[in-house]
Parts: structure tokens; sequence; C-alpha cells
């Protein structure tokens, strides 16, 4: 894939960030003769996994990330293994493992308000006890490396000419399911009876019966509105798109490592929850979640929808033990395919990580 990143008039949203995508008062589009905010007429979401605003860009000039004076961090959080206070460190490694990431392991991370439980999650939630051998750390613990800007160039380069935010947090603490919920919805949610909404409740964990070998036991059911339904109902395009492979997460959440699960459009999942939306059912659009290779085409033909979702397959996806390397030139390929098309003066990109 293209590694290469050209400045542009278009804007990309980096690490959980919204770009504003305005050229200034005084810039129009050839197209649409407006300006500002209203030039835009392709709005991108792209969504890679597992990578926090301080892992990739808590070292970047300016931004609210981690403190350090003299090169070395003021912060550090307590090892329940070593008895000690570990700071972050500079990891360079292109595979990580990471730590636990449910609902759960967010509870402690944040510690209430104190943000220093993320060794002691790592640990208390992968292993049956402190004293259990896997638990025994003999290497600097994974969850408070971060990379710096040699590791991630382009990502760097995007913050650098267009707009990241340090101060936005996706709307639930939990993992990937969820996530993914809300990010078409809005919601996550446990329902009972298709198509009533009223018959949904909350749940934040576990919103339906979870996928076991990529079926679920049971399809869930998610009967309330999302928001594909609201832009068919006001005639505004949009497509899902699906890098076909394997599942990015696990179905146990809080494991890092598990067997491989296959997914494509056609594939319901965590990460392509879409077709379990009655709305989506009902107003027959499930042609619109897509192989990736057809979001190409899209760009590339000037037939990109108003709304797109772009979502990884395992290899791009940035989810431990994926290769950032491997995300990254992911993310550029689609960011460069827009950049060469049509489309790049009245596109937004969002880029961000669950």
């Amino acid at each position: 894939m293209a590694s290469r990143v050209v400045a542009g008039v278009a804007c990309a949203g980096i690490a959980a960030l919204v770009a504003s995508c305005s050229g200034g008062s005084g810039s129009s589009s050839s197209r649409t003769g407006t300006v500002g905010i209203h030039k835009i007429q392709h709005v991108i979401v792209i969504m890679q996994e597992n990578r926090s605003f301080d892992s990739y860009f808590g070292t970047y000039p300016g931004a609210d990330g981690i403190p350090i004076r003299n090169g070395v961090p003021t912060v550090c959080v307590p090892d329940p293994v070593s008895h000690s206070c570990q700071r972050p460190y500079p990891d360079h490694l292109d595979v990580n493992s990471g730590g636990p990431h449910a609902a759960a392991a967010a509870v402690i991370d944040v510690a209430g308000g104190k943000m220093n439980g993320f060794l002691i999650a790592q640990n208390k939630l992968r292993c049956a006890s402190f004293v259990d051998p896997t638990c025994s750390l003999s290497f600097k613990p994974d969850v408070m490396g971060y990379h710096t800007a040699s590791d991630i160039p382009n990502y760097w380069t995007y913050a650098k000419h267009f707009v990241l935010q340090d101060h936005m947090f996706e709307p639930n603490a939990s993992w990937s399911l969820p996530e993914h919920l809300f990010q078409v919805s809005e919601w996550s949610a446990l329902c009972t009876q298709h198509n009533q909404p009223s018959s949904c409740v909350n749940r934040l964990d576990a919103p339906g019966f979870l996928p076991l070998a990529g079926k679920p036991k049971k399809p869930p059911i998610y009967a309330w509105t999302d928001l594909t339904y609201l832009l068919h109902k006001n005639n505004v395009s949009w497509g899902y798109y699906v890098v076909p492979g394997y599942e990015p997460d696990c179905v146990n959440d809080a494991a890092m490592f598990c067997a491989r699960v296959r997914q494509d459009p056609q594939t319901p999942s965590i990460w392509n929850p879409l077709p379990y939306f009655d709305t989506v059912k009902n107003d027959k659009q499930l042609g619109n979640i897509q192989s990736v290779a057809q979001f190409y085409a899209a760009v590339k033909n000037g037939t990109l929808p108003a709304v797109s979702w772009v979502t990884p397959s395992q290899d791009v996806s940035e989810h431990p033990p994926a290769r950032v390397s491997a995300g990254q030139s992911y993310v550029t390929s689609l960011v460069n395919a827009v950049m060469r098309s049509s489309a790049w003066d009245s596109t937004a990109i969002f880029l961000a990580w669950d």
C-alpha cells in the first residue's frame, strides 16, 4: 500500500479527533460555489483499533499528552508486580501486546479519576492471580509504552497539516462491539423485541448475544434507530465498507489473543453490526454494506456516498498484535485515494482509534 502523504485542502481527523475543514472565509469550492463547512459533500469515518491518544500522540508538540520535563516523563503508575512506579517509555516496536479493554478494565484504568490503574488492570484481568507465573513481567509493561514520530510519521504529518484533537473521547468506556454500535447509532443496548425500540435498555458491555466462532448463538436484536435510517429518510447516501479478512478483536474482550474469525461485508459481526439493525433491513439498505474494494472504486469513479464508514480487518487494524506500520499504510492508502480524486476538496475525513 502507498505510504506517502501529501498535504491538501480536505481534512483528516487524528486520534479520536474531529476535523474542521473550513478553508477560511475567502476559499470557495469550484464545484459548489460554497465556502467553509458548506463545501463538505462527503464525510468519511475511518475507525482503527485500540490505541490511546497518549500511545500515539502523547509527545506531539503542543498536545495535552504525557507530561515531560527535560525529556523524561514526570508521571508514573503503580506496578503491582514489581511494587515500583512505572513511567511511560518510548516503545518503537511495530508489534505490541496491549492490555484488557472492556468496561471492567476501564474502571480500573481510570481509578476514580487518578488515571493510574493501567498496570493493575493488565495484571488483574489477564491472570488468575498475581502469583500466576504468566503475570511475572520480566520486560517493561507494554501498556506503558508510547510511539513517536519516527514510528508513525504519516499520522504525525496529518496531525501537523490538519487537525489533532487531544480532548476528545469516545462516548462509551468499553470494547469494540459497543463502540461500533455507538459509531453507527450513538447507543449500545439490549433489545428483546424486533422493531420495538421501547424493548431496548442500556447495555454497555454485552449488547445482545455475542458471536462465537463468527456466528452468534442467537442473533442480537438491534431495534433502535441507527444513523443510516436518518440518512435514508433524508435521501442522504451512505456506505459501510468492510476490509475482508479476520476480525480484529476477541469475543472475550479481556483476552489479547484468540482464534481468528473470518469477516466480510456479508458477515454480521462486532465490526459490522448494521446487518442486525431492524432499520437497515426494513429500509432494504443491506446492499450499502460492501467490501473496501468498492470504497476505492467509488472514490475513483466519483460515486462516493455522502457518508462512509470504513472498518478494518485484523491485519490492518492496529489492534495488538497487528503491526502498527501495516495499519498506517492502509489508512494512508484510503486518504491517498481521496486525495487523488475529484472529491478531495469537498471531503472531511475523521480518523480515530477505538
